[in-house]
């Protein structure tokens, strides 16, 4: 019987206030002081999980959260005990595109295009964003992104940095269910998700995990 394949899913930490509340998407947005934070706790939760490959986003809010698991003479303020893999960049996993929505607020959207941002995930999937990426087009350039990591690592974990957005649709790949169906799932900000999946059946194992705050 084949091992599973394990994926650990780290989304990016918080970022600068300024884009806080607001549909950042192809923002390259920095992290805030606390977004540092909440990455070193993280890689301090995970410091002793040895991974067998590591895959990034390579959006600038990803790096910078990846930054305390990469042990090095130039990082003497890792806080990972395992020596990871080098990530490798996937440009597939980089957030979804909002469109007419980037740079606004919740509020923002709901004055201007008249309806609610809390639907954002059934908007996307009936391409009712202005000029943003469907959940088709989306969809269509995470899953092979996924489905080569699977290819590549049967039976090994593997550790997959990215955004929320690309999270709910790597879930709604594995999962096969609709994409607005993520809706249930909370992703917060550094959280972990870990995904064990064979060619039968997808488990996941921890949803949503927060070591920054559930660990307080």
């Amino acid at each position: 019987m084949t091992s599973p394949t394990s994926l650990y899913l780290l989304r990016h930490a918080e970022v600068e206030p300024r884009y806080q509340r607001v549909f950042g998407g192809r923002i390259d947005m920095d992290l805030s002081e606390r977004g540092h934070e909440q990455a070193s706790a993280l890689a301090n939760y995970l410091g002793n999980r040895r991974f067998d490959a590591f895959y990034a986003s390579p959006m600038k809010r990803v790096q910078q959260t990846l930054k305390p698991f990469q042990a090095s003479p130039t990082n003497p303020g890792a806080t990972t005990t395992a020596p990871h893999p080098a990530p490798v960049i996937l440009p597939g996993l980089r957030e979804v595109d909002f469109g007419d929505w980037t740079g606004l607020g919740w509020e923002d959207v709901r004055t201007r295009f008249q309806v609610s941002a809390f639907q954002w995930l059934h908007l996307l999937e009936q391409a009712a964003i202005p000029n943003s990426e469907c959940a088709g087009t989306f969809r269509s350039r995470v899953e092979p992104c996924v489905r080569q990591i699977l290819a590549d690592h049967p039976g090994q974990s593997v550790a997959v940095a990215c955004h929320g957005g690309t999270i709910r649709m790597i879930l709604s790949i594995l999962l096969d269910v609709p994409f607005s169906k993520t809706a249930a799932f909370e992703i917060d900000y550094a959280s972990l998700t870990v995904v064990q999946h064979t060619a039968h059946k997808t488990e996941i194992q921890l949803l949503n995990f927060t070591p920054w705050r559930d660990l307080q």
